[in-house]
């Protein structure tokens, strides 16, 4: 029983959960890094349904919204001959090894899980699930002999969960599981909330006046960004303490164009970003609508990225199982 060999390319593991509709921080933050490194690293994606379920939820919805982000995801570029994309769902192997993960994982570390504090500390009704999705997390992240998992700052605390996780079973069992490493996301992620820049942009953030979804049609997209706060004062520059609101423009602005570019006001400074904005998002929409006509594009990519993903998967059960204590079938 051996940890998968090393590879000559890293392989990494990036997830969406369909809770909403993605935005211009998961653009920018998770889908264009990945489209960009799919030559560099083995890459694995995944669109985490069984995630969603952890709240309260429509399930039309959650299904429809798989579809749709697994669609923009092909829009934007994701290659599913380059990268294995797929539902979680699909492979039962993720919650076979979740509850193998159970077995080597303390109450107090999956309760100070951040989500799960939150909630129960307002008094609100806690799904079992919502504490134990991290070791989920954990589960669909060593299932892949994940070496790399790139992340924001919100979710460090769940990699270093699977790297407990993984470097305690080890030591109990054997060297079973490849322990991964965060990988922080790049500086262009942290696209702020237009209506209130001193939150992220969310994909299920309460009031979407302040949301750029990466479907929202140009004029809608110009009207956000024309009506976002800015700050006191008329100087346009990057200052994140003083200026949030000017400093998240100009951010969102360089990571359209590549450019720092140059305004002499906060009108000018709207007007181009809002072009800027539409100008990327203008060609991914195109695409996806392609696609939304063609349904069983989206569905036979899915189906493809389960069937290439399920043999890693299943080798990993199986190793975990039999170090356990399990009895091969």
């Amino acid at each position: 029983m051996t940890i998968a060999p090393t590879r000559t390319r890293a392989r990494r593991l990036s997830a969406c959960k369909p809770t909403g509709r993605l935005q211009l921080g998961n653009l920018f933050g998770m889908i264009l890094p990945l489209v960009a490194g799919q030559d560099d690293s083995e890459t694995v994606t995944m669109l985490a349904d069984l995630h969603s379920l952890t709240v309260e939820h429509d399930p039309t919805a959650v299904r429809g919204r798989t579809l749709e982000q697994a669609a923009v995801l092909l829009a934007a570029g994701v290659d599913p001959r380059r990268c294995t994309l797929y539902v979680q769902s699909h492979l039962p192997e993720h919650t076979q090894l979740h509850y193998l993960l159970e077995c080597a994982t303390g109450y107090g570390e999956a309760q100070r899980m951040v989500a799960f504090k939150e909630k129960a500390g307002r008094g609100e009704q806690v799904r079992l699930s919502l504490l134990t999705y991290p070791v989920l997390m954990a589960a669909d992240i060593l299932l892949h002999d994940t070496e790399q998992v790139p992340v924001g700052d919100d979710q460090l605390q769940h990699v270093e969960l699977a790297r407990t996780v993984a470097n305690r079973f080890n030591g109990r069992y054997g060297p079973v599981f490849t322990v991964p490493t965060a990988v922080p996301a790049p500086v262009a992620a942290r696209v702020m909330d237009l209506a209130d820049p001193t939150a992220k942009m969310g994909k299920t953030n309460v009031v979407s006046a302040g949301v750029i979804s990466i479907l929202d049609e140009p004029d809608v997209v110009r009207r956000k960004v024309m009506r976002a706060v800015t700050d006191s004062g008329s100087t346009v520059r990057h200052d994140r303490e003083r200026q949030p609101g000017v400093t998240n423009l100009l951010e969102i602005y360089q990571a359209c164009t590549g450019t720092t570019g140059h305004f002499s006001s906060y009108g000018q400074l709207k007007r181009e970003t809002a072009e800027a904005v539409v100008a990327v998002l203008t060609p991914i929409q195109e695409r996806y609508e392609a696609l939304r006509r063609r349904p069983e594009t989206v569905e036979a990519a899915l189906a493809e990225g389960a069937r290439r993903a399920r043999p890693r998967a299943a080798a990993t059960l199986r190793r975990a199982g039999e170090a356990i204590g399990l009895v091969s079938s």
